[in-house]
């Protein structure tokens, strides 16, 4: 018998070549987090910060510890800022490493830092502040973009260009009250940001493991000083709940699903067969073989995003959706979804606006495509039922017997002669002229919420009296 060396040896090279030095290594390699969470460095070291002094406050520390701890931490940030501070794996995430680094700074008061709490309550604290400040830079990024569109929308009210079904001509509408419809979702979201902020603008720190602590801390005294509303209700909640992050998620999805939709009216926008914009340089890219083409890269790429963006929704969901209360190691896997999408997002609402506010309109194609398939037939029918009194059902099957000729002629609704009309229907006057062209028939949508200009103008006006 062998003295176990060998068996050691072969037991090691099933682990594979990159965990050579077997079980320890796998477990190092899947239980460290800082290799992401490093991004709370911030966060950690604010929150520590706040309960330090709310110790201290309270009689639990003494002044001149927390003095200590707070002159350290914000050493440490300092380092890390300025990308002195070596961060260590063995050390397994942002919270030990920042209070190992402390203890060398400061000493013994280092070890006073972590009464009355643990890493289920600082994790907790670091990521909801982490996706509330996420979400305070989406709001202001949302409102730019709604800002770029109400431009876009003004100085477009009156733009006349084909309301699509289908994909199919339906009827003509303005380019103001297209742009206008991108506000009202993008407004939408915004209204989601805003409330899954006062959703979470609560404090976790001081729930501790899961059941509290029985120092005397005060929790409201570190959810002011951290810019909370006030401290989580429940410890076995607040360490479990990762609710905040599912939101932040879904509202990132919703939104990116809106930026991949007009993402995708860009693409075709752009083509040659619609051309209905012209996107600048800075947002679209030539081939490498074709000399002539302009590709809209940037607004393909938002689309794309879109599925990086869901897909994270659905994984944190999968996580999230078997655990029981209170805290379990699975919950590590939620940040890196989040910050992913969060740059993903960030990323595509900077690229769209800027494209919003660089493409070129060209009012010329729109116009000429807005009166193609017949687009004003609903405005026919509307008419033989305001003039010529008939039900709608008879009106609609006299304007389809009018399309019906007008394809047979190869020539638009207007251009059929009043003669050829009345042979359709006896009680059409010259009249009906009137509301065959695009520019009447939008200028008539007067309902409120409406295509006319006149409406656009008022619900740009609305727009622009919000927050």
């Amino acid at each position: 018998m062998g003295d176990g060396t060998s068996e050691t040896k072969s037991s090691n090279q099933m682990w594979g070549g990159r965990f050579a030095q077997g079980p320890d290594a796998i477990m190092e390699e899947i239980n460290a987090s800082i290799g992401f969470d490093k991004k709370l460095f911030a966060q950690d070291i604010r929150g520590s910060i706040a309960h330090a002094t709310m110790l201290a406050h309270q009689g639990i520390i003494s002044a001149e510890d927390k003095d200590k701890i707070v002159h350290g931490l914000s050493t440490i940030l300092s380092e890390i800022s300025s990308g002195q501070f070596e961060f260590s794996r063995q050390l397994e995430d942002i919270h030990m490493n920042v209070e190992a680094r402390l203890a060398t700074l400061i000493g013994p008061a280092a070890g006073r830092l972590h009464t009355a709490r643990s890493r289920n309550d600082q994790v907790a604290l670091d990521f909801r502040l982490w996706v509330k400040e996420e979400l305070q830079k989406t709001e202001k990024m949302l409102t730019a973009l709604i800002a770029a569109f109400l431009d876009r929308a003004e100085e477009h009210a009156e733009t006349v260009m084909p309301g699509f079904t289908h994909l199919q001509t339906a009827q003509p509408v303005t380019f103001g009250h297209h742009c206008m419809a991108y506000v009202e979702m993008f407004g939408r979201d915004r209204s989601r940001v805003r409330h899954a902020i006062e959703h979470m603008d609560e404090s976790p720190i001081g729930a501790a493991a899961l059941a509290g602590t029985g120092f005397p801390i005060d929790r409201h005294i570190t959810a002011k000083a951290l810019g909370f509303r006030e401290p989580t209700r429940n410890s076995i909640d607040t360490v479990s709940d990762r609710d905040f992050a599912l939101e932040f998620l879904a509202i990132a999805s919703i939104c990116a699903t809106h930026l991949s939709r007009l993402a995708e009216e860009i693409v075709i926008w752009s083509t040659p067969q619609f051309g209905f914009v012209r996107l600048s340089d800075a947002f679209s890219t030539g081939s490498s073989i074709m000399p002539q083409k302009k590709n809209p890269d940037a607004a393909e790429l938002v689309r794309a995003k879109t599925g990086r963006i869901n897909g994270s929704l659905i994984a944190l969901l999968t996580v999230m959706k078997g655990l029981p209360l209170a805290y379990s190691k699975d919950m590590q896997e939620d940040k890196e979804q989040v910050f992913d999408s969060a740059e993903s997002l960030e990323l595509a609402i900077a690229a769209m606006t800027g494209m919003v506010r660089d493409m070129t309109i060209r009012a010329d194609r729109m116009k000429a495509a807005a009166g193609s398939g017949y687009s004003t037939a609903t405005d026919l029918a509307d008419w033989l039922v305001r003039e010529a009194g008939l039900p709608f059902r008879d009106a609609h099957h006299v304007t389809g017997r009018a399309v019906a000729l007008a394809e047979q002629k190869g020539c638009e609704l207007a251009e059929l002669s009043l003669e050829e009309l009345q042979a359709i229907h006896a009680d059409i006057t010259d009249k009906v002229f009137d509301v065959l062209t695009v520019e009447a028939s939008v200028a008539s949508r007067t309902s409120f919420g409406g295509t006319a200009p006149s409406e656009v103008k008022k619900q740009i006006a609305w727009w622009r009296g919000r927050n």
